[in-house]
């Protein structure tokens, strides 16, 4: 019976949201595996995924039920030889997986959707299996992309650089089967005028990018080709006469690219050009360069290819080479054709370097030349599929015994008939040649053909895609030569980048970087329980090791790692420092990871500088590309971020700024310039800044609405009272000082509950400027309301609070909202029955919905926090309150082995709950301001002189005064207000849009608050990672200022702040009565 045809759709409308974006979070980790050092875009790890997507589709179109069907599928359908590496690292990947999983690709949610892809349940294994070959096909794509990109000096892999790559590589272009037409269209560079000079200094940095690639084919020649000779002296006694002096000849490239490279460093920033001349005299005075001599002399010599074939007929020679890996004994079977490509390179080293810095140019206009000398081309152009015009010739297409010209470049060839000779007609082509066929080289396989007497001689075979072939000959074996050497190389090219990237990586795993000593350098300490550990089986997005604790030292060392960036440990790092560091010991740590020494020769390194070798040379130079340059970007980097987010470290220690300055001024490097440069242009913005004063000019896409008036007008400060103001005004101004007061508050006055310690006006004096305004006005509302003798009045007053309350709730300002029902749920106020009676059922309805905000936790408030488009003012008394669980229920010290290190899993969770207030305060108000009224409001003072207890009397007596207890009928009173009672409503007078709503969408969906439950023990940790921290609009005011906007001072506010919060408490709610201790700690201490 034969199975059902596979007819799953990755991309249908219901199977294409269960695979969009599975795989991007693992296919991050992968890039960190194999280039740690770059990052990538999202759009480029969603281009992989869909690259995947398309593998997965070609390997369950087998319908495989076990391990050995995904095995043949991948032998069948994946070109030569990346089906062996793939099938290898999936074997593997089954025998770790009885131990661990090995595997970064998600096997535990693919597994269950491959049963949905299939149509039937398969093995577990087999999962395992496939899953592996996809991730290494990716992890192959990824190295690729990343080389490509490093080759180009850039830090960032994008959907375009894997394109590009990926077009220069035949086995995966053949792996995805991309046609011509699927070819992605660059932009050429046009050729640069004869007017255009180029620079000293951008022709030097060209000769370093060609020096550079020229060692690495030098590394491929020795790594990849002399290797295998080279490990065996027994059977190939006389390597040297096969290769010559190619060692010696890398290592004088070794070091000419070294002291070109610290020339170009060490040259002064104020001097013209880097003179580089000095490095070719140097050597050269040293006979550097005679090894290219001899090197020459021996591969031109006559003898030299007899005697490398009498190599490999040595008996034993074949066996050994059997042993091999067969990738690797092809590619040495025409490593002859590859030395003889060598000699033309020898033959041009000799000529002026300069006539070849326009190499790409002329490229192009070549191809561009040759495509306009071929009549009937049809197609892309061939500078958009090619790169690099390879050689021309005249070729015999063997069984027609036609004449063919033949182009070859790196992507094609192009095979033409010539029109000489041929009668032309008026108005026909004078085109040179014919197109007759053209092959893309990535689809072709090359085959050496035997001469074959009366048939051909010199002959090679096209083998193409299909099956068929093209056989040509060329006049004599030395033209076959050239053309085998040329075809071979394009053919093996990528699989021969790929075994040298995997001999390199293997020798730099052997060969440790050499470091300083712990003694003169101590961020050099190895990692151990008794300075670092490390989160247990959990990692960033990113791969990268989560800090549990450590020492400030290891912190600091992982901060600026030479392995990798962390910009969430640094963002979390600056915010939440203070708390176990000075800053000014913050900056002094910073400065001595800078200064980072040489490692000391060793005494068998000291002998051979003495008998003149310079043993450390190579180490040197990797160390300092490799170490010091990568520690030295990142210590700028956290000096960067530190000015730009968190100034006000430096706005309170003007000495912490100029030791800062005068850091940055000695930083030396053309690497450092333009860091340094950021760090400078930060630094006077901000002090600009805080010349001028915060800048309250914003623009905003719709007019604010006018001001609302209602019994007193503008100017008529005497008259500003509860009952004259329009409580639609009221609300938007009272918002608009709680956005600002929100905004302003930075995290530093958060972390460690600075507010409620001795030094709290100092560190916190943004939040206790909030925190007093709240309790102002939550007094102020609960004294209007008491004071109002005459029920009428009574009713009056609370109603237009609660139309107040409505207008913040269309404002999204939560913390007015709360501070409303703090007042009606205190005590002098919620004890007033009769007056609540005759409040109308909709107003009571208003208040209840309000007062269930509050219930079960802040349920509610919170799901209607995540729901609503910003501006907002979110209840601070939340946060305050998750802050303090934490910090109290968190140790700040973790020991280890009897050592306390730093518990920076606590820092880190505290870092969430400010991030989470961050990300609400980007967004301001399109609303008027006016000034006399925010300044009434910034001015209340309702307990006046009276102390706290006096006060609490005071409103508890004025409260049974007007509404005895057990009373059935109210006593009279005569009324206080002059003025109507009737309320203007809470429709504006002018209806605009953005009046009352704002629809801007949040940039960011907020995350689910992960804080509401604090571990029980130490064990117990965050895998978050530290959210963003934008910048808000204030800054907090140097020590030497207080806090000015109220009439009392501090002490006498010390007991009532927590007035609002315990009255936010009703006798139902205990958990708002959390909120409101925890606040008022702030008072207490």
């Amino acid at each position: 019976m034969q199975a059902a045809p596979f007819q799953y759709d990755f991309y249908s409308e219901e199977n294409a949201p269960k695979w969009r974006g599975l795989l991007v979070p693992s296919l991050n980790k992968v890039r960190h595996q194999v280039h740690p050092k770059l990052s990538s875009q999202q759009e480029a790890l969603q281009y992989i995924e869909g690259l995947i997507l398309v593998l997965l589709n070609t390997l369950c179109q087998a319908q495989p039920r076990t391990v050995q069907d995904v095995e043949e599928r991948v032998q069948r359908s994946f070109p030569h030889p990346i089906e062996k590496w793939a099938i290898a690292d999936a074997q593997a990947a089954i025998e770790k997986r009885k131990r661990r999983n090995p595997l970064a690709l998600p096997v535990d949610k693919i597994h269950p959707l491959l049963k949905e892809v299939l149509g039937y349940k398969i093995d577990h294994q087999v999962s395992v299996y496939i899953v592996a070959v996809l991730e290494y096909i990716s992890a192959d794509i990824l190295k690729l992309a990343g080389n490509y990109v490093r080759n180009i000096r850039h830090y960032e892999i994008s959907q375009q650089d894997i394109t590009v790559a990926m077009c220069a590589d035949k086995v995966l272009m053949d792996m995805f089967h991309q046609v011509e037409e699927d070819i992605s269209v660059f932009p050429l560079d046009e050729e640069p005028s004869a007017a255009e000079e180029q620079m000293y200094y951008d022709l030097v940095k060209a000769f370093m990018a060609e020096v550079r690639q020229y060692l690495r084919d030098l590394n491929l020649i020795i790594k990849v080709f002399r290797e295998p000779f080279a490990s065996n002296t027994m059977l190939f006694s006389d390597v040297e006469n096969i290769f010559s002096r190619i060692v010696d000849i890398h290592e004088v490239t070794v070091k000419l690219l070294g002291l070109i490279e610290d020339t170009v460093e060490m040259t002064d920033e104020g001097s013209p050009h880097p003179l580089v001349g000095s490095c070719f005299e140097d050597l050269a005075e040293e006979l550097a360069f005679d090894p290219y001599e001899t090197y020459a002399q021996d591969i031109l010599r006559s003898g030299f290819h007899d005697h490398f074939l009498s190599q490999l007929s040595k008996p034993g020679a074949a066996l050994y080479l059997s042993l091999e890996k067969q990738e690797k004994k092809k590619k040495l079977e025409t490593s002859i054709s590859l030395l003889k490509k060598c000699i033309p390179t020898v033959h041009s080293a000799c000529r002026f370097y300069s006539q070849q810095m326009k190499g790409k140019h002329l490229a192009i206009k070549k191809m561009n030349e040759i495509q306009r000398n071929i009549d009937g081309w049809e197609g892309k152009d061939i500078g958009q599929c090619c790169n690099e015009f390879i050689m021309e010739g005249t070729l015999t297409r063997v069984g027609a015994k036609h004449e063919r010209h033949i182009f070859l470049f790196d992507g094609l060839m192009i095979c033409c008939k010539s029109n000489h000779g041929q009668p032309r007609l008026p108005g026909a082509s004078a085109a040179e040649y014919r197109l007759k066929e053209k092959f893309f080289m990535r689809k072709v396989q090359i085959n050496d053909k035997d001469d074959k007497e009366g048939e051909y001689r010199h002959a090679f075979e096209i083998i193409l895609k299909d099956g068929n072939s093209v056989v040509f000959a060329a006049k004599s074996a030395e033209e076959k030569n050239g053309w085998m050497a040329a075809l071979i190389s394009l053919q093996y090219r990528s699989t021969l980048e790929r075994m040298l990237d995997t001999a390199m990586l293997q020798e730099e795993k052997e060969e440790q970087m050499r470091l300083p000593g712990a003694e003169v350098y101590r961020f050099a300490q190895p990692d151990s329980e008794e300075n670092v550990v490390f989160e247990e089986n959990v990692q960033s997005k990113s791969g990268i090791p989560i800090i549990k604790a450590g020492t400030v030292l290891k912190l600091i060392e992982r901060l600026t790692f030479h392995m990798y960036a962390d910009p969430n440990f640094v963002r979390t790092f600056l915010t939440t420092y203070r708390s176990f560091c000075k800053s000014q010991e913050l900056l002094d740590l910073l400065m001595e990871r800078f200064d980072i020494p040489e490692p000391k020769p060793t005494e068998a390194d000291q002998m051979a500088m003495e008998n003149g070798d310079q043993p450390l040379s190579a180490e040197l130079k990797r160390f300092r590309k490799e170490f010091v340059q990568p520690v030295q970007l990142r210590v700028l980097n956290v000096c960067r971020h530190w000015v730009e987010h968190h100034f006000y470290d430096f706005e309170r220690d003007a000495q912490l700024l100029r030791q800062l300055e005068e850091f940055i001024g000695m930083v030396r490097g053309k690497a450092m310039r333009k860091w340094v440069e950021s760090i400078t242009k930060i630094i006077q913005r901000k002090k600009q800044a805080q010349a001028n004063g915060p800048s309250h000019n914003i623009t905003f896409e719709s007019s604010p609405p006018s001001i609302e008036w209602h019994l007193c007008k503008a100017g008529q400060t005497d008259q500003f009272d509860l009952m004259t103001l329009h409580p639609i005004e009221i609300a938007r101004q009272l918002t608009l000082l709680e956005s600002d007061f929100y905004r302003a508050v930075q995290p530093s006055e958060l972390v460690g509950s600075v507010w409620t310690k001795e030094d709290k006006e100092i560190n916190s004096p943004n939040l206790l400027r909030m925190i007093r305004h709240t309790t102002n006005l939550t007094l102020w509302f609960e004294k209007c309301i008491v004071e109002a003798e005459n029920v009428e009045e009574r009713v009056a007053v609370i109603s237009r609070i609660i139309e107040i309350l409505q207008v913040f709730q269309e404002l999204n300002n939560f913390n007015g909202v709360l501070e409303v029902v703090s007042a009606m749920n205190s005590s002098p106020v919620y004890r007033l029955d009769h007056t609540f009676e005759q409040i109308p059922s909709r107003q009571r309805k208003i208040l209840e919905e309000a007062h269930e905000l509050s219930e079960d936790h802040y349920k509610k408030y919170l799901a209607k926090l995540r729901s609503i488009n910003p501006p907002c003012v979110p209840f601070f008394g939340i946060y305050l309150t998750n802050i303090l669980k934490t910090e109290e229920g968190n140790p700040d010290f973790l020991k280890r082995h009897g050592k306390e290190l730093i518990n920076f899993s606590k820092r880190r969770k505290v870092a969430e709950i400010t991030g989470e207030i961050q990300q609400y305060q980007n967004q301001p108000y399109c609303l008027r301001v006016e000034n006399d009224i925010q300044k009434f409001f910034e001015n209340l003072n309702p307990m006046e002189d009276m102390t706290e207890k006096e006060f609490a009397d005071y409103l508890f007596n004025k409260s049974l005064e007007i509404e005895p207890r057990n009373a059935r009928t109210l006593p009279r009173f005569p009324k206080k207000y002059s003025c109507p009672l009737k309320s203007p409503g809470v429709r504006p007078s002018t209806v605009r849009q953005g009046t009352m709503r704002h629809p801007t969408p949040l940039q960011n969906e907020p995350r689910k608050i992960s804080y509401s439950r604090i571990p029980d023990s130490e064990t117990e940790s965050s895998a978050a990672s530290a959210p963003n921290s934008p910048r808000t609009p204030l800054t907090p005011p140097p020590a030497s200022t207080c806090v000015t906007v109220f009439s009392v001072s501090l002490c006498s506010l010390t007991d009532s702040d927590t007035i609002f919060y315990l009255s936010v408490s009703c006798l139902h709610h205990a958990s708002v009565s959390c909120v409101c201790e925890s606040l008022a700690c702030s008072g207490r201490r």
